[in-house]
């Protein structure tokens, strides 16, 4: 999959591309259906398919205010773009003059001058361009004028409500990661490096990896049934989010123990991948309740990847 990063890293004498366009924070299952229209109308026209995002997201430009801690960092995005058989995306970096471009200014103007398009396909919620004044039946007008196809894509439905980077927002927010796996399609997931802690873990029994996270949107506080991608493998573990009561802290961590696994991971890059809600984080009366605790916890987790049939290591 190629990326390009603004109009200016394209090749000249472009051939029309069939393309969706959107933040598609998430890559949920929504995007996933427009995606796949993408591709099979691109493969029956033999032309390029295509995604046309935005960076940063546009309200950190419009209403900061407003700004949603996204569900996926760029590089998590790009990496679940590249298993919908896209074969590029283009990056446009978003800024005030971007903003201000009328709807059919940003076709018109900025974007087909340097990106034509055969088809664009997208959800049935499309808002674009200025104070996202235009809609699906203003860009099917500006397409049948400048010769491209607008393919109208269904919303997905899963539980009862509508798949959308909202939606899944919400649900990771209260701590209902199951829920956030079926919109996405796969589990939420944090990545980051791995820092030096205060190996309270280790001393009781329970060494931890204490991510720093490039995400910004975090589960509630709690406990929670993960997985760790890490040096080439994925292993069971459990993860605690919280201010860890027991010892005082007033600072949200982020720490992991990785179930039979030695290994040093600090240092390293590491995605935790989020299963189930164990339990809500508690205060205890001191280290030695605190343990007894999570070798409950540990029985638990051990028995949810045995149930599944999932390798603890």
């Amino acid at each position: 999959m190629k990326v390009w990063n603004g109009l200016d890293d394209l090749p000249d004498d472009r051939s029309p591309a069939v393309a969706s366009i959107g933040n598609y924070d998430g890559v949920h299952r929504g995007h996933q259906r427009i995606l796949e229209s993408v591709v099979g109308d691109a493969r029956q026209r033999g032309a390029v398919a295509a995604l046309i995002t935005f960076d940063p997201h546009p309200l950190t430009v419009v209403a900061p205010d407003r700004r949603p801690d996204l569900v996926q960092t760029r590089r998590q995005k790009l990496r679940s773009l590249e298993s919908t058989r896209i074969d590029e995306v283009l990056i446009v970096p978003f800024d005030a003059a971007l903003a201000a471009l009328e709807p059919e200014a940003f076709f018109e103007e900025f974007l087909l001058p340097r990106y034509p398009l055969g088809a664009l396909h997208v959800g049935d919620n499309f808002r674009f361009g200025k104070a996202r004044r235009g809609d699906v039946e203003l860009l099917a007008s500006i397409g049948q004028r400048a010769g491209f196809d607008v393919r109208r894509v269904g919303a997905v439905e899963v539980d009862d409500r509508i798949v959308s980077s909202s939606a899944i927002r919400h649900a990771v927010r209260d701590g209902d990661v199951a829920l956030a796996e079926r919109l996405l399609g796969r589990p939420f997931a944090l990545t980051g490096l791995v820092a030096r802690g205060e190996s309270r873990g280790r001393e009781l029994g329970f060494p931890t990896a204490n991510l720093e996270p490039d995400n910004m949107l975090l589960p509630r506080p709690g406990v929670y049934l993960t997985q760790v991608r890490a040096l080439a493998g994925r292993h069971a573990a459990m993860t605690n989010i919280g201010l860890r009561p027991t010892f005082g802290r007033d600072r949200l961590t982020v720490e992991t123990h990785v179930l039979d696994f030695d290994d040093d991971l600090y240092g390293q890059r590491i995605e935790v991948l989020f299963l189930e809600r164990l339990r809500d984080e508690q205060p205890f009366d001191g280290p030695a309740q605190l343990a007894d605790q999570l070798a409950r916890d540990r029985a638990a987790a051990e028995s949810y990847f045995a149930r599944l049939r999932l390798p603890i290591k």
